[in-house]
This record gives structure tokens, C-alpha cells and sequence, in this order.
């Protein structure tokens, strides 16, 4: 009975949506990571990928699982909409970094279309208040649309992807709207 009293907690903190701690007008926190992108090594800058315009910026559980292999999809899908906003996309995983480098480059995940960033022990992931509660050292599934000046303007957090592109893409044209 415990048992399942904890199998329904959990599926219940899964079903519904977490609240991001850092909301619009927040200074997002700075981070370099290494990464990968189409398979190549690369080091990404927060600071750097800004000078260019609006990051959209999302955490995702682990490399190469369900959910997160259908959200790569979905950002690599919408790559082009997100460039003709100017936008930058970086994801960032705690979790299965082994594999990082492979779903770069996978034509059914990333598809070399935007770099994948590894946060050994969810440092950057607790900076941003995007860690998986059943599973701290893991990402939660948390996105983030950070202005070029540093501020967030937009969080969105919930375990289901099938948002997070619709959400930060309507925040990033929104940018350029104003």
C-alpha cells in the first residue's frame, strides 16, 4: 500500500506543471558548459550566445530518453522559426551524459541543429531552480527565454515537451515585436 501511496505521489508531481523559481525580470545566471553539436565537442557560453540576440535556454531530464529525445525533435524541427527570430537554442542535461554526444547528431533527436550542454551534478540546473524532484541530480524539464541584456523573460515548466517549443517561441517573436 506505501508502495503505491508513492507510485500516485510521483505520477501526480509528473502530471502537473512545476513552477519555475526564476521568473520574467530575473537576472538569468551566467554558465559555460561543454557540449556537443552534430557530434562535435564545443564549449558553450551564456554570455557569448546573448551578444546575438535572445537564448532560449531549456533543461531537459536525461540524454536519450522518451520525452527528451520528442522535445530535441520538436527545437530541431522549429530551428529555422527560432533563427528568423534570432534566437539562440541551447538544451542542458543533467542526466545520461554519456550519450550527449550521440543525440547531438541523431537525425530523429537534435539533428545537429543547436548544441546540447552537459551539467555534471545539476550545478546549472540548481542555479536555475530546474531540478528533477524525484531525481535531484537530474534537469527537470524547465525553459527559459533569456534577452540579450541578461534578463528572463520568459520560464515555462512542466514534464510534458510538447509545449516548451510553442511557449519559448511565442515569447522570443514576442521579443522582437517590442
Amino acid at each position: 500500500m506505501k508502495r503505491l501511496a508513492s507510485i500516485l505521489a510521483l505520477a501526480a508531481l509528473a502530471a502537473t506543471p512545476a513552477s519555475a523559481a526564476l521568473k520574467a525580470g530575473d537576472k538569468a545566471p551566467d554558465f559555460t558548459a561543454p557540449g556537443f553539436q552534430a557530434g562535435k565537442p564545443l564549449t558553450f557560453s551564456l554570455a557569448q550566445a546573448r551578444k546575438k540576440g535572445p537564448v532560449v535556454l531549456y533543461f531537459f531530464p536525461a540524454a536519450d530518453t522518451k520525452g527528451c529525445n520528442l522535445e530535441a525533435k520538436m527545437f530541431a524541427d522549429a530551428m529555422p522559426q527560432f533563427a528568423a527570430a534570432g534566437a539562440t537554442v541551447i538544451g542542458v542535461t543533467a542526466g545520461n551524459l554519456d550519450k550527449l554526444q550521440q543525440i547531438s547528431a541523431d537525425s530523429d533527436k537534435c539533428s545537429g541543429k543547436f548544441p546540447v550542454a552537459a551539467d555534471p551534478g545539476a550545478k546549472i540546473a540548481r542555479s536555475y531552480d530546474a531540478v528533477l524532484a524525484a531525481k535531484p541530480d537530474w534537469s527537470d524539464r524547465t525553459s527559459y527565454v533569456i534577452s540579450p541584456s541578461g534578463q528572463i523573460v520568459h520560464a515555462y515548466s512542466k514534464l510534458d515537451p510538447s509545449e516548451h517549443v510553442a511557449q519559448t517561441l511565442g515569447a522570443v517573436k514576442s521579443i522582437k515585436k517590442k
